[in-house]
């Protein structure tokens, strides 16, 4: 890190696999999301990192966590703080960059989703 760059510091901490896409599918699922459901959404990424990336987000103050004791299993829910959801508009003016200037090949599959106001 570099103590005195606050873009190297910035881009180091949100380089972190996997965070920027927790943060994006939480913008896409609307309100509180449970920790299974993101896992679904999310292909490839285990348990332990989930969960390791959830609670630097939290302790960043880009999510928020709340638990429910009264069901079984525990409901644990996670949602954007309005730190966080201002982040992501950030996404997706870098998604719309993308398609803008090609960088991607792919179509993008998500291009008319509603929950990101494509």
């Amino acid at each position: 890190m570099h103590e005195s760059c606050t873009v190297y510091n910035t881009l180091d901490y949100l380089s972190k696999k996997w965070a920027m896409v927790i943060l994006f599918e939480m913008r896409r699922s609307g309100d509180w999301i449970r920790f299974s459901d993101l896992q679904m959404r999310i292909a490839n990424i285990t348990p332990k990192v989930l969960t390791e990336r959830l609670k630097e987000l939290e302790q960043e103050e880009l999510i928020e966590h709340r638990m429910d004791a009264s069901e079984v299993p525990i409901k644990s829910e996670y949602r954007l703080t309005p730190a966080g959801s201002e982040l992501t508009d950030i996404i997706l003016e870098i998604k719309m960059w993308a398609l803008k200037w090609k960088i991607d090949n792919k179509p993008c599959e998500k291009l008319n989703c509603c929950k990101c106001k494509l």
